[in-house]
């Protein structure tokens, strides 16, 4: 019998309930936190990495994984300012930066799709290459040459109350739900993900779908590096470093299955909500980044962890429902 208790089975629900957690936490560290400006800060200062999430959350409900992600952020980051330096318009120099993230994309969707080697060990070794590329740019220097229009329209509002870069994450977000759950190329990612031969013998297009996801997830990336040098204001070899740990986290801990055919934008919503909240909480409480770093590694072990366990409980008990009932 199916008691009224049964929607906290939902990932989405139990997300829900810990987000109230963090935020009443937060509220008790500072009677600021519920502010406007606090809220949009949260956000803009993590934009970058919950821009990518959303296309990262189509790669691993596909059943792949891009590893590369924050080093094509920071080597088309890097790509602007160094064409900046030798004497490049700013439209095409976003444009080349743009083009060579398409271009790293291209290159894992290749690998992984065509030639059929795992993602993990594409997207590594991407991850490697690119931020080696991004070092014979900029070398171990720090570069402050990002025109101050570019500053203002990463960090000041540009649309209303919210920056240029808070309003693309929020046409992101509906767009890729919509895709996602609403569309052929979506049913197509979760099929994939769910079971790629039975896919490719139900007439769709793996390799097409694959080398898709990995183009726009370069594009993406590329994007997101431009905002995060343009906030900055400066560039270095080692720009977005370690963001792709965060993002993974942003995507798992949502609900999105490591092994991929399953996932949800909303619970992968709540789930950026709660790192976000979560990060911002221990910098109010004084926490330093490598401590906030190794929070949110455990976060990504649970996020894969938990919802295995709780699926394992969830079979148990259907099966010692059913030897109930044919006991009686």
């Amino acid at each position: 019998m199916k008691t009224s208790f049964s929607w906290l089975r939902r990932w989405e629900a139990l997300l829900a309930i810990i987000l109230v957690i963090v935020l009443i936490r937060n509220v008790q560290l500072s009677p600021f936190f519920l502010q406007a400006d606090n809220l949009l800060n949260l956000f803009e200062v993590s934009i970058e990495k919950i821009i990518v999430a959303m296309i990262m959350t189509f790669v691993i409900i596909n059943g792949e994984i891009d590893l590369s992600v924050a080093s094509i952020m920071g080597m088309c980051g890097c790509l602007f300012s160094y064409l900046l330096l030798q004497g490049w318009q700013e439209f095409p120099a976003i444009i080349a930066s743009l083009l060579l993230g398409v271009v790293a994309g291209a290159v894992n969707g290749f690998f992984t799709a065509y030639v059929g080697l795992p993602s993990l060990v594409v997207t590594l070794a991407g991850l490697i290459s690119y931020r080696g590329i991004a070092l014979l740019m900029i070398e171990d220097r720090s570069v402050k040459n990002i025109p101050q229009h570019f500053i203002d329209l990463a960090t000041q509002p540009t649309i209303g109350p919210i920056s240029l870069t808070l309003a693309v994450f929020i046409v992101f977000f509906i767009i890729a739900f919509v895709v996602l759950h609403f569309t052929a190329f979506g049913r197509h990612v979760f099929i994939i993900g769910n079971n790629k031969d039975a896919a490719r013998f139900s007439g769709v297009d793996v390799k097409r779908v694959k080398m898709t996801l990995f183009v726009v997830s370069g594009f993406v990336s590329a994007l997101a590096g431009l905002f995060y040098a343009w906030r900055l204001g400066a560039v270095r070899s080692d720009l977005a470093q370690g963001f792709e740990l965060d993002i993974i986290t942003m995507v798992l801990l949502g609900g999105v299955s490591i092994f991929g055919g399953s996932g949800t934008f909303v619970g992968v919503g709540l789930s950026i909500l709660i790192v976000l909240s979560l990060r911002n909480g221990m910098s109010l409480d004084g926490v330093t980044g490598n401590t906030q770093s190794a929070v949110i590694g455990v976060l990504l072990i649970l996020s894969v962890l938990i919802p295995n366990l709780l699926q394992e409980a969830n079979r148990f008990f259907k099966q010692r429902g059913s030897a109930v009932q044919s006991g009686s």
